[in-house]
């Protein structure tokens, strides 16, 4: 097998930077050796020199930094043409945009035009892994995993369930859910770097027979995933109040159908009471942090500093099409802001381990992606901390790494990705770019 290695400053993280001051590893001249789409090893070049021969391909990203890929924990591909549309709130902008907007996801051309502009808009960005929402179709979903697996990316993806409270057009029943997600698990859980999330869209438009259906469904299937959406907007929680008066909170639906858990992603996660919040922690539940669309639909600010100080399992979502931007670089500055408000904003290297390790070990991934430990797959990202001529300026002035991290988190953009690689393929270079 060809051997490569990539040469420059290179940062991953071997744990939590909350845990320890160790948990960050930085090679300021480092050597990353990669076959077979693996991790070989990694360390400083003076350290590692003499393993270079003429068998071995020499990338030279000096000047840059490298570090393992970015994970969007939340995001719709089925929305990309919708970003930046003007709504009331959350339930005005589904009502105005995404439902319309979904509807031609029946349509297997149009989902497959779409899948491979938002695939290459992930890589633009930085991101070489994603947990996305399809839509109410087989079609969608078989779309997206058929791009993600022709540049062999790490996707986990699935089916809307959708029975109620939306245009008929979109509806499923539960039947029909269960059948359409299972039949969807068979065909593409597993293969390859895929995985399937069972996605009920959140409880307004769940009846109690297809949640209960789901949770059926992930006990059925204990190494697929689930993903939902909770707490996000005010009025939301009423229409949950009204929906299910049996429940003591919108969380505790999700509770009493069995789908929260190790493996469970939920997104936004704002309006919560201590109970619920406690529950999150004793169910390992992930919560996916969005602020690019909490603050664009005005829904809330996530309480950042309290869920870190439960430890509590986080993740970091575009949230694309209500949220602003696929650069998960820019959900960092936003998340960063909204954190400040309530107490204290992430350091750079808690931050930039949120979008690897941390996040990969969210989605119970940590096995196989999330930093450069030697066996791991070889997803990453080469970045140009010069990319602009501020963020040059900026990096000049800056004292040490996590000033730097910092500089570049709240400055940086998909004009900072300078390359992007799956299993040590490149899959996007920005001079390539159109």
């Amino acid at each position: 097998m060809n051997m490569k290695a990539f040469r420059g400053e290179i940062v991953d993280f071997t744990g939590d930077p909350g845990d320890g001051a160790h948990a960050l590893r930085h090679f300021s001249d480092g050597l990353l050796f990669v076959s077979g789409g693996r991790v070989q090893a990694v360390g400083e070049y003076a350290a590692l020199e003499a393993d270079l021969d003429d068998s071995v391909e020499l990338i030279d990203c000096r000047g840059k930094l490298i570090l393992p890929g970015f994970i969007d924990a939340h995001v719709h591909y089925a929305q990309t043409d919708i970003i930046a549309s003007r709504g009331a709130d959350l339930l005005d902008w589904l009502k105005r945009y995404t439902f319309p907007a979904e509807a031609a996801f029946d349509d297997p051309q149009r989902a497959a035009d779409t899948a491979r502009f938002f695939c290459r808009e992930l890589l633009r960005n930085g991101t070489t892994t994603a947990l996305v929402f399809a839509t109410v179709h087989p079609a969608s979903v078989d779309a997206v995993f058929a791009e993600a697996e022709r540049l062999d990316m790490r996707l986990i993806a699935g089916k809307v369930l959708m029975d109620r409270n939306a245009p008929e057009y979109l509806c499923d029943t539960p039947a029909s859910g269960f059948e359409q997600s299972a039949q969807l698990i068979e065909r593409w859980h597993g293969r390859g770097r895929l995985g399937y999330a069972i996605t009920p869209r959140f409880a307004p438009t769940s009846s109690d027979e297809q949640l209960e259906l789901a949770g059926l469904l992930w006990r059925e299937n204990p190494t697929a995933w689930l993903q939902s959406h909770v707490a996000e907007n005010p009025d939301e929680l009423r229409w949950v109040a009204e929906l299910f008066p049996w429940s003591r909170s919108y969380l505790d639906v999700y509770d009493h159908f069995g789908l929260l858990g190790e493996r469970a992603v939920y997104a936004h996660c704002i309006h919560l009471d201590e109970q619920d919040r406690q529950r999150l922690v004793e169910t390992a539940t992930t919560a996916a942090f969005c602020p690019t669309s909490n603050l664009f639909l005005g829904s809330g600010l996530f309480d950042y500093s309290d869920a870190r100080a439960r430890g509590q399992s986080l993740a970091w979502g575009s949230d694309v099409g209500g949220g602003t931007s696929f650069s998960l670089l820019r959900t960092l500055a936003e998340g960063y802001k909204v954190a400040q408000l309530g107490g204290q904003g992430p350091g750079a290297a808690e931050a930039f381990y949120g979008l690897t390790l941390g996040a990969a070990r969210a989605l119970q991934l940590d096995d196989r992606i999330g930093n450069f430990e030697p066996g791991r797959e070889a997803d990453f990202v080469v970045i140009d901390p010069a990319a602009s001529a501020l963020l040059a300026r900026r990096m000049e002035g800056c004292d040490g790494l996590e000033e730097r991290l910092f500089a570049l988190m709240m400055l940086g953009d998909d004009r900072c990705i300078d390359s992007t690689w799956l299993m040590g393929e490149c899959r996007y270079h920005r001079e390539d770019a159109p």
